[in-house]
Order: structure tokens, then sequence, then C-alpha cells
């Protein structure tokens, strides 16, 4: 079969680069796809929230399916596009409908959904700029440090933990003023929960659901967790505290619930569901729903996911995932990123990058790079060096010394990923 995957980050070339193997596809298009991916398809030059465009390319190429990576296109309804066009109607998308997408897209919206359905998270406010006076005394009553989130999708930038209340009393005012644009016409405030994170993802027809393996990731750029936040500078998996009596808590009281919930309230899913979790005391709670794979958690995952990928989302689209058990590679990934000297902050491009013809025992997905003779950098997240070891160690060895011999100017990578895990 033709797949066109929607994308250009290391999360789409781990998607590729899983998809390739299988005996069940034909040709892979990738919209936009980065230099890496373009080793193992065709990449076209299409907007994925051009959805006119998306649709001149699946009628030229002749797509039997759609794998949306990003969450942009899914807010703005890319599936929703395909169902009510008849030229695309018969076309199955990997991926949510709008108002499935609204998990995501919406933090209120979110919260509503698990407060309705009773699944365990922080309590909150949502609070737009009429009612600021009510979000300021909701604030009085918490204890630091205090949590303000942008309702809307904010590019990974709208979410503020501040230790001091006056600051997030003025960062309040601040975020219902415009400071993510319109992302935060409404804000949640919510409860800070004190404990240890990690993201669980599933996959759903929107009946059955097959868990993929968890893993932990690394947002801030510095060593020991330290300074800005980023997109993510590496991840685990699997999650050593995420034990079976732990597992079984997440599936009892967030997944299976997540999926009731969807079908009872005629919210069409078929598609990814990220969970991001935290365990108080050895209970999850659910922090955020995404409504994709995260990045670079699927650096992480997918080369731990042993079955055909293709095969899982034939069944998605056909309503029978149920028919498929999930095979598990029982090893540890983990993923290195390798980033733009200056990200998060600004950062130069087009450095050239070296050393990857060199690179054993580890698989690179490309996270921001361009075709121009040679490899070069055009992101601020690069490269993703992901490894499989008997141990978190020898996986963590493997990564780290293909990362020393990759090359490119002013290159960083945190080295103590999986630090607190040990």
């Amino acid at each position: 079969m033709n797949i066109l995957l929607l994308g250009s980050g290391g999360r789409e070339h781990a998607l590729a680069w899983k998809m390739r193997v299988s005996p069940l596809l034909e040709n892979l298009y990738i919209a936009p796809g980065n230099a890496g991916t373009s080793l193992l398809g065709h990449n076209l030059d299409i907007d994925p929230e051009d959805f006119n465009g998306i649709k001149k390319a699946v009628l030229e190429h002749n797509i039997n399916m759609v794998v949306v990576g990003p969450e942009v296109p899914l807010v703005k309804g890319v599936s929703d596009f395909f169902l009510n066009d008849s030229d695309l109607s018969k076309i199955p998308v990997i991926g949510p409908t709008s108002r499935g997408a609204q998990l995501e897209g919406s933090k209120e919206f979110a919260k509503q959904f698990m407060l309705q359905h009773k699944i365990p998270t922080a309590k909150y406010l949502a609070v737009t700029a009429d009612t600021m006076d009510e979000g300021a005394r909701f604030l009085k009553t918490l204890k630091a440090p205090y949590v303000l989130k942008a309702d809307g999708l904010a590019a990974g930038k709208g979410v503020l933990i501040l230790e001091d209340l006056d600051e997030a009393l003025n960062e309040l005012k601040m975020m219902l003023s415009g400071k993510f644009g319109k992302a935060s016409d409404t804000v949640v405030i919510e409860e800070f929960l004190s404990g240890i994170e990690l993201s669980v993802f599933v996959i759903t027809d929107g009946h059955g659901y097959m868990v993929l393996p968890e893993a932990k990731d690394y947002k801030r750029i510095g060593e020991g967790d330290t300074g800005l936040n980023t997109g993510g500078m590496g991840a685990v998996s699997p999650v050593p505290f995420a034990d079976e009596e732990f597992m079984k808590k997440v599936n009892d009281r967030i997944i299976r619930p997540t999926i009731d919930g969807l079908r009872s309230d005629g919210i069409e899913y078929k598609g990814f569901i990220f969970f991001g979790l935290i365990s108080v005391n050895g209970d999850p709670y659910v922090i955020e729903y995404n409504v994709r794979m995260g990045d670079p958690e699927t650096e992480v995952v997918i080369p731990r996911l042993q079955s055909d990928i293709v095969e899982i989302f034939k069944a998605v689209a056909a309503g029978a995932l149920k028919s498929i058990t999930p095979q598990i590679d029982s090893r540890t990934a983990v993923t290195v990123m390798m980033v733009s000297g200056g990200y998060p902050g600004s950062y130069e491009k087009g450095k050239n990058i070296l050393g990857l013809d060199h690179v054993e025992n580890s698989v690179v997905f490309h996270a921001g790079t361009t075709s121009s003779n040679g490899i070069l950098t055009s992101g601020g997240r690069v490269l993703a060096v992901s490894s499989l070891g008997d141990s978190m160690d020898e996986a963590l060895e493997k990564s780290y010394k293909n990362a020393e011999n990759i090359k490119f100017d002013k290159k960083y990578y945190r080295k103590d990923i999986g630090f607190d895990l040990k």
C-alpha cells in the first residue's frame, strides 16, 4: 500500500523507519519530511496544514492511508477534511477528528472531560479576562508552586510553573492579555502535583486499544533538569517504577475510562493518545493529553516495538485492533537528543553534519535537518541518537559514543539522561 506521513521531525523519521520495514508498504511519502526521511521514502514539499495540497498529493500518488505526526493539523481538522470530501472519504487517516483532538487543543476541554469521566487529575479553574478576579482568588487558595496553562496550542511554551504568588498573579494577567496570542484567551490554573513524571502511549480504533511502551523524557536544557524547557533532550524506555501494579492502575483508572469516555461522548477517535502522567505516592494522575506520539519519546518507543506498525495502522482503520497482540522488545532503549548551540534560545542553522556514516549500534533519527550539498542543521533539535541495550547504562554508552562521533558546529547534548532512574 501507499502511505502519506505528515510531519518533519524526529517522530516522523522514527515512524517512517518503522513503516519502511513492513512488507505491506509499497511507497512511502512524507510531507514535508527531512534529510533522514528522504532516505526512506519520497519527501513532498507540502505543509501538513495545507489540506488542499495534501488532497492533490493523495490523488496524484494513489495514497491508501494517511498517518498524521504533529498535533496542529489534527486540531485544525485534517481527519474531518478527509471524512467530508467525496474523493477522500474512503482513505483512512490515523489521527482523531478535530473534536477528539481537543483533548490536546484545549486544556479546558481536557479537564472537563477528565472531571466528567472521573479520571484522576489536579484540581483546576479555567478563567478568561472577564473572570480574572475569580482566578486570582483561586490562586490564593493554592500552595506554591503555581501552575498556569494556556488553554490552546502554544508550541510547547504555554505552561508556567511559578514559585511566587505575586508573580503568578502578574503572569495570569499577562497571559489573559495576549502573552501567548489567542492560545491564552483562556487560562487553566492548576494545583501543583509533586511526583515523578512519565509518558504512556496507546493507539486506539475507538473501541479496542493497544498499550505501547511507556517512556520518561527530559525537558530541561541543563543537566540535573536545570535551565529552560525544551521540546525534549532525551528519553528512556521502559520506566523502572512503572511496574505491573502501577500500570494496572494506569489502565483501570485512566486509559480505559478515557477510551470509554470518548466513545460515550460520541467522539470518533482512531489514532494515538499520549498520556502525560505523574506518579504521586504510587498513584497516577493525568497532567495532560496529547493526541499524537511525543517527540523524543517516539524515538525511544518505536525501536522497542517489534510488531509490524503498518499492520497495526490497518487494524486501527478497520476497527480490528483487538485482533493484534503487540510484540515488545524487553531491552532498554534510550534516546539522546543533539541540539544546536543556543537552543532553546536563538541558534544558527545551516551547520554541516559529519560522522553519520560512522554510527554503530545506534539508530540516528533526524529531527531538524535538510539536504543541500550534504546534510545540514535546520532546527534547534537536530538529531536523536537511539540505542537498545540489556541495561540502561549499556544503551546510554552506545548513544553517547555515537553522539561524540557525530560532528557539527556548537553541538550540545545532555550527558545525564536517565540519571534519576538509576
